[in-house]
């Protein structure tokens, strides 16, 4: 399957080519931490493609496909297109592989105890080149040195821009984040 052109024909411009940079940095990532190729590909093909529907047409599809989403999704809806993504890349892409659909689930607000794939590309989503904000130089840094350190400081990240805008924090957010800590300390 083509995911270029599907991705080209479906995603505007931007968005387009902010796939493109998450799929050259999660292939690297991949090679860099011996992650799965063509599953980093694949998932970062689609990780956004639910990502232009509007909030009502969203909530349509979720409901199609039987979604159940908590409360913390619901109240956000920059969260809905990765749950939602997940759900088109199953029924409507026919991927079944469950490291794939868990990347694209998770890559806005990670998880307890993410597999590699989630995590390159949770990170490569955060990294590629078209973005930029303050502190992103030190998580591309880390992101070739420490996989978990990169995680660490994106979440805190995450975590202090949320508060500054007074939003509700995904409990997934710091539950991945407590969790690599904790491993860390434990020296795992």
């Amino acid at each position: 399957m083509n995911y270029d052109e599907i991705i080209k024909n479906t995603l505007d411009e931007h968005r387009y080519m902010h796939t493109k940079g998450v799929v050259d940095t999660a292939i690297q990532l991949a090679d860099k931490y011996g992650a799965d190729r063509d599953k980093a590909l694949i998932a970062a093909y689609l990780h956004d493609f639910a990502k232009p529907l509007g909030y009502e047409e969203s909530l349509k599809l979720i409901e199609k496909f039987g979604i159940i989403l908590d409360e913390e999704t619901l109240e956000n809806p920059e969260l809905l297109h990765a749950p939602l993504g997940m759900a088109i890349a199953k029924y409507e892409f026919g991927i079944n592989d469950e490291e794939i659909l868990d990347a694209i689930r998770y890559h806005t607000t990670g998880k307890e105890n993410m597999p590699l794939l989630t995590k390159i590309i949770y990170l490569a989503d955060l990294i590629e080149p078209s973005r930029n904000f303050d502190g992103l130089e030190k998580i591309r840094e880390a992101a070739y040195k420490d996989l978990n350190q990169a995680l660490i400081i994106s979440m805190n990240n995450t975590i202090v821009y949320l508060i500054k805008k007074n939003h509700v924090i995904h409990s997934d957010t710091y539950k991945a984040r407590n969790f690599i800590i904790r491993n860390l300390h434990r020296g795992n």
